[in-house]
């Protein structure tokens, strides 16, 4: 078998890593082994900056992920110096950082990481928290909030918003604080039963989190049907907006996929009847030359509001070549009524491009991140793989394009239901200078992942510096008549069910 191609060191841009080896002791989750455990892996990041003081920077991850679903514990970090250094911490949400039957972390294992923080300078963290196989006898799920008052140094005890045995499955959850009223935090998911139904649940604390309201359905798409990936953004006006992807499963079994939102004008109190923002078609993205799957953020969308209440949302999606995933985005103008037409925003059309995460800065600039493979060579082990963020001025009428890592190895990560960095990554920004914050496998033959913050040029300096690589280029929408060819179709179907399938075993 011939060598591996050795990826070249990181050096497109300056990188931080946050994350560290793992201090977690053998068997801490108190349950006998099932899957394998990755040790030393981290997976699906997430970063908030304090809008009380940007050079605080509160950071999240998943640590030592297991094959089948979930990690031993989510670690927490702390940076006052804009992200340069680091003090890891830890909440109890899994017995391996803290939790047991005296408080509410008494869970086996802990995911889907969330994190926000208010104009009060209360930092919550979100974590989908479980022990067993979803839905299976003995199982039980909750979505728990650790609140921390000094930046993400020291975390309290987690409140349980909803807590389940195996009837159902609560999943895919993220937390937002209303930016302009520090009193209200809003909590959002998605509860699966043994049914393949989903709907929404939401959950409200109007007192700066002393008390949460019982959590309640918001939406329910109905028999067969679910929600995944449900993000509150706060309009002007103190209107939110929940979007997220709505899986249906016809009479036939022929399961579509489509982007969709609710809309509520006091707090959560009530909701509006869904409006669909487009159809969703990702085929999801494999290895060339040996089929191996990547567990990439198909079938999920990235939501971010920019000046005067602009919401962008992006997802992957194979409309634009009608056989590969390509990153698309929409955005809305009235408040989530209406949206524009997808538009294409990678750089390179011509490769797999997956998992972005769009952040829209104060002064209306857009950035997107994503991994893509254009720099891959084929091979039976390695599957070179590059991150990257474009960022937009006009709108996203055209975009400019910035390598932030790679290539590494992604045949080097923990392979959880497919090669898996997380369902997300993350992208922040802190007055005007975006913080992508995401996981690569690490430089050698280890199988090991680590969390990194970059740190790009500004938009307006690697306009003005001409970089190579950096030429404006229009985003596209698809070309008229595009349609997906029929194996693509069969492979969106394909990839729909398969993302079902996974909620249905341990689910995240």
């Amino acid at each position: 078998m011939p060598a591996a191609p050795v990826p070249p060191l990181f050096t497109a841009v300056t990188q931080v890593r946050v994350s560290h080896s793992s201090t977690f002791a053998a068997g801490c989750d108190g349950m006998p082994a099932s899957g394998t455990l990755y040790t030393d892996t981290a997976a699906e990041p997430y970063l908030a900056v304090n809008p009380t003081n940007p050079s605080n920077l509160i950071a999240a991850w998943q640590q030592n992920r297991w094959s089948d679903g979930g990690a031993q514990g989510l670690n927490l970090a702390a940076s006052f110096d804009g992200g340069l250094t680091w003090t890891l911490s830890n909440a109890p949400f899994s017995r391996c950082t803290g939790g047991n039957s005296g408080n509410a972390g008494d869970y086996a294992r802990a995911t889907d990481v969330w994190l926000t923080v208010s104009p009060r300078n209360v930092v919550y963290a979100l974590s989908l928290s479980f022990s067993g196989a979803s839905l299976q006898p003995g199982s039980a799920s909750g979505m728990l909030v650790a609140q921390s008052q000094d930046g993400g140094t020291n975390w309290g005890t987690p409140t349980a918003l909803i807590q389940d045995g195996s009837q159902f499955f609560n999943d895919k959850g993220s937390i937002t604080a209303d930016p302009t009223d520090g009193n209200y935090v809003y909590a959002v998911w998605d509860r699966l039963t043994a049914q393949n139904a989903g709907p929404s649940y939401f959950a409200v604390t109007s007192n700066a989190g002393a008390s949460w309201q019982a959590a309640r359905n918001i939406y329910d798409p109905g028999a067969r049907n679910q929600t995944i990936g449900n993000q509150i953004v706060v309009l002007p006006g103190d209107v939110l907006v929940d979007i997220f992807t709505e899986l249906d499963t016809a009479m036939n079994g022929t399961p579509t996929a489509s982007v969709r939102a609710v809309r509520s004008t006091d707090h959560g109190m009530t909701w509006s009847a869904a409006v669909t923002l487009s159809d969703l078609n990702a085929v999801g993205t494999s290895d060339p030359a040996t089929g191996t799957a990547v567990r990439d953020g198909s079938d999920l969308v990235s939501v971010s509001v920019g000046p005067g209440g602009i919401i962008y949302v992006v997802w992957q999606d194979a409309r634009f070549s009608g056989e590969h995933d390509g990153i698309a985005m929409t955005h809305s103008s009235d408040g989530g009524h209406t949206w524009s037409v997808p538009v294409q925003v990678e750089a390179d059309h011509q490769v797999q491009a997956f998992t972005p995460t769009i952040r829209v800065s104060a002064d209306g600039v857009i950035a997107v991140t994503y991994f893509d493979l254009r720099n891959n060579v084929p091979s039976p082990t390695a599957l070179l793989t590059d991150c990257w963020m474009v960022t937009s001025s006009d709108g996203g009428l055209t975009f400019r394009e910035t390598h932030l890592s790679g290539p590494f190895n992604l045949d080097l990560a923990p392979n959880s239901q497919g090669l898996f960095l997380g369902d997300y990554q993350s992208l922040a920004d802190a007055n005007g200078a975006f913080l992508p914050f995401y996981v690569q496998t690490d430089p050698g033959t280890q199988l090991r992942s680590d969390v990194f913050l970059s740190f790009p040029p500004a938009a307006a300096a690697q306009s003005a510096a001409g970089e190579a690589g950096s030429s404006a280029y229009s985003a596209l929408a698809a070309p008229e008549g595009m349609a997906l060819t029929t194996a693509a179709r069969q492979r969106v179907m394909a990839r729909t069910r398969l993302v079902q399938a996974q909620r249905l075993h341990r689910g995240s």
